[in-house]
C-alpha cells in the first residue's frame, strides 16, 4: 500500500461511484491510430447477420461517418464489416461480446435513458440538414442490444475472440472501482470480455490484485473491501469458485487483501497477504484445485505485509513489510516438522535492526519479484526510490538500483533476449507538461542491474503493468485517479472517472508506443496479469 494512493483508495472509490460524468469527448484529436486491416474484400452485408447489417451498413457505414472513406475522421471506427468493427476505435473496444453494459456502440445510438446509458449526440448524425437522418428506433436499438447480449456473432455464428480458448494470449486487468475484470486480447490489444466479479452484490468489493496460474488455465483475484478469493477459468472467462478467506482469521479479515501470488511449479497453491488486519497483518495459503484454504498465518507475525513472492518449489515465501526495512522469509515446510521451528525469519534490506513502522524513515519495501532462475529477488522501495536486489539463498544485498519517485509494482520479461524488469514510478515527474500525464516506467536489465531506459508516456498515475513475451508488448495501466488528469474519452455505465492502458512494443534496448490509442477501461483499473508469460510457458 502507499500513503499517496493505496491508503485513500476506498475514499476515492466511493467518490468515483457517486460521480456523474457529464462532459463527453466525441472524438479525440489524436491523429495517429492503429491502421485497419482492409486486405480482405468487404461483402455488401459486411458479414453481419441480416437484421444487424440493415442497421450498421445502411445507417452507420455511410458517407461522412464510418465507411472506408470517412472513418479516420470518425474516431477511427470503421463499420463496413463485422471484422472491422472488432478492430475498435481511438478509445479501444466499441462492442464487447455478451456485454451490453459496457459496449460503447450502444451508448452512442441510444436515445432512451431507461434502456441504458445515453451519450449525445445520438448517432447516426445528420450530415446534410436538407436530408435529416432519423436516429435509431427503439426496435432497432433493441435489435443491436440483443445481438450484443448474445455475443455479437457474424452471419455465420462466429463470436469475436472465441477461437483457441486453450491457447489465446490474454491480459487480465482488475478494475477496482467497478467490480470487473477486463480480459484483453493480446494480439489486437482490445478488451474482448468483461467478467463481473465480487461476491457481495450490495457493495463494491474492489478487486485489488490478480494473478494467473502457471498453466495459464486459471486466474485468481483478491479484494480490498471484502474477504474473498475468486477463481476464473481462463478458457471460458467465468468465475468458477469463491472462498471466504476472512473466515479463517480471528474476527474476520475486514478486507485489505493486497497481493496474490501463484505457485510457479504447478497450479497447486497460491498465497495472499492481508495488509492491515488488526493489529498487524496476515496471509493465507490456499490449495488451488479445488480452491480451498490450506492454512492462515498472522496477526502477531507480520506487520503491514504487502508484496509476496515464492521460490520455485513454493515452500518458501518472501513477504515485504510495507513500512520500514523488513522482509519476512516464511517456510511452509517448517509447519510440517514436529516440534515446529519458527517458520518466520526476519530479513532487513539494509542490515540494520528490523523496522516495520512508521513509514518514511527507511526503505519501505512494497513489491517483490523473483528472478527467472529464482536465485534472487527484486524489491521496490517506495521511500528510498530504488530497487534492491537480494540473494534468495543468503538473503543478503546484491545491488541497489536508483529509480524514480515512489516505485511500486511492475512485471518481468522471461525472454532471454530481453532480460528486463519493468517498474513503474507513481510520482515521477512527466516529460509531457500540461497534458495531465504523470509517472514513468523504469526498464532494468535484471542481469546487469543497469537501467536500460526510462519510459515517459501518455500515463496518468500508472499502477501495475503486464509483459507479453510472446508478442513483445508491454501493457501499461493508467488509473487516471487524479481529477487533474486527462478527461476520459466517454462515460461508462459504471459512472466515475475511467482509466486506460497503453501498449508499448519492446525489443533490445528499445521501447516505443505501439500507437497513440488510450484503450479505455472503467474506474480505477488496478492490477494486471498475463496469461502464458512465466519461465515455464
Amino acid at each position: 500500500m502507499s500513503l499517496s494512493l493505496e491508503k485513500i483508495k476506498i475514499f476515492r472509490i466511493k467518490g468515483f461511484l457517486s460521480l456523474s460524468l457529464l462532459v463527453i469527448l466525441g472524438v479525440y484529436t489524436i491523429s495517429s491510430c492503429r491502421p485497419k486491416s482492409q486486405n480482405d474484400a468487404v461483402t455488401p452485408d459486411g458479414d453481419f447477420p441480416p437484421a444487424i447489417a440493415n442497421i450498421i451498413i445502411n445507417k452507420c457505414a455511410t458517407t461522412g461517418c464510418h465507411n472506408a472513406a470517412s472513418y479516420s475522421l470518425s474516431a477511427n471506427l470503421l463499420l463496413d464489416s463485422w471484422e472491422h468493427l472488432f478492430q475498435g476505435s481511438i478509445s479501444g473496444s466499441v462492442v464487447i461480446p455478451y456485454c451490453t453494459k459496457y459496449s460503447l456502440l450502444l451508448y452512442r445510438v441510444n436515445t432512451d435513458s431507461t434502456l441504458g446509458l445515453v451519450i449525445p449526440p445520438a448517432q447516426p448524425p445528420t450530415i446534410d440538414p436538407t436530408k435529416p437522418v432519423p436516429t435509431l428506433s427503439r426496435d432497432e436499438y433493441m435489435t443491436l442490444f440483443n445481438w450484443i447480449q448474445n455475443g455479437a456473432p457474424d452471419k455465420n455464428g462466429n463470436v469475436a475472440f472465441a477461437s483457441d480458448p486453450d491457447t489465446r494470449q490474454k491480459i487480465y486487468l482488475a478494475e477496482q472501482g467497478c467490480d470487473l475484470v477486463s480480459v484483453i486480447d493480446a494480439k489486437s490489444g482490445l478488451i474482448m470480455r468483461y467478467i463481473s466479479v465480487g461476491p457481495d452484490s450490495t457493495r463494491i468489493d474492489a478487486p485489488h490484485s490478480i494473478a494467473v496460474s502457471i498453466d495459464g488455465m486459471s486466474a485468481y483475484v483478491c479484494y480490498y473491501s471484502s474477504d474473498y478469493i475468486q477463481k476464473i477459468d481462463t478458457r471460458t472467462d467465468k468465475v468458477v469458485a469463491t472462498v471466504n478467506i476472512g473466515s479463517f482469521l480471528p474476527g474476520g479479515g475486514g478486507g485489505s487483501w493486497g497481493n496474490i501470488v501463484t505457485s510457479p511449479a504447478a497450479d497447486t497453491a497460491l498465497a495472499v497477504t492481508n495488509w492491515q488486519v488488526y493489529p498487524s497483518g496476515a496471509f493465507v495459503s490456499l490449495d488451488a484445485n479445488p480452491l480451498q484454504s490450506e492454512f492462515h498465518f498472522g496477526l502477531s507475525d507480520f506487520v503491514y505485509p504487502h508484496g509476496i513472492a515464492g521460490n520455485y518449489a513454493f515452500d518458501t515465501l518472501f513477504i515485504a513489510a510495507e513500512y520500514g526495512n523488513t522482509i519476512y522469509r516464511f517456510s511452509r515446510t517448517a509447519l510440517n516438522i514436529i516440534p515446529q521451528p519458527n517458520p518466520v525469519k526476519i530479513i532487513t534490506l539494509d542490515g540494520k535492526p528490523s523496522i516495520t513502522y512508521p513509514p518514511g524513515i527507511s526503505e519501505d519495501p512494497h513489491w517483490i519479484k523473483m528472478s527467472p532462475d529464482y536465485s534472487k529477488y527484486f524489491v521496490t522501495c517506495e521511500n528510498s526510490n530504488e530497487v534492491r536486489v537480494m540473494d534468495a539463498h543468503t538473503d543478503t544485498l546484491i545491488a541497489t538500483i536508483p529509480v524514480g519517485i515512489f516505485p511500486q509494482e511492475g512485471d518481468m520479461s522471461y525472454n532471454p533476449a530481453t532480460p528486463y524488469l519493468f517498474v513503474y514510478c507513481l510520482e515521477d515527474a512527466t516529460t509531457y507538461p500540461g497534458t495531465g500525464a504523470s509517472g514513468s516506467v523504469y526498464v532494468i536489465n535484471y542481469n546487469t542491474y543497469k537501467v536500460v531506459q526510462v519510459i515517459y508516456g501518455d500515463f496518468a498515475r500508472p499502477h501495475q503493468l503486464a509483459v507479453d513475451d510472446r508478442d513483445g508488448f508491454v501493457f501499461i495501466n493508467s488509473t487516471n485517479s487524479d481529477i487533474k488528469g486527462p478527461p476520459p474519452h466517454h462515460a461508462t455505465a459504471c459512472g466515475g472517472r475511467a482509466g486506460w492502458y497503453s501498449i508499448y512494443k519492446f525489443g533490445p534496448n528499445s521501447f516505443t508506443p505501439l500507437n497513440t490509442i488510450r484503450y479505455q477501461t472503467t474506474v480505477l483499473p488496478y492490477s494486471m496479469a498475463t496469461r502464458f508469460s512465466t519461465p515455464n510457458q
